[in-house]
């Protein structure tokens, strides 16, 4: 059984790579698996209606691969944290 990557308990910070974690169901599923990096930390009241304080927390992303900036912010709950596998 494939192992679910988790997002982290705490916010992502400007330059932190992360990896996009979203069904094939979803309209951006075209994102799932890319490898970013955080170039902008938002926030809004969504923690207040879930109680959760991480759901406060969108991201815009660069992918590393590319080096553009994606056209979409993606929610905390859409990202895992970027293993190192050396």
């Amino acid at each position: 059984m494939e192992d679910i990557p988790q997002p982290s308990r705490d916010s992502y910070s400007t330059g932190d790579q992360v990896q996009i974690y979203i069904g094939s169901d979803d309209p951006d599923s075209q994102y799932h698996g890319v490898v970013c990096e955080v170039v902008e930390v938002l926030t809004d009241d969504l923690d207040s209606e879930t109680d959760r304080a991480t759901d406060a927390y969108s991201y815009r992303l660069r992918d590393v691969e590319t080096d553009e900036e994606l056209p979409i912010p993606f929610r905390h709950h859409d990202l895992a944290v970027v293993e190192n596998n050396q």
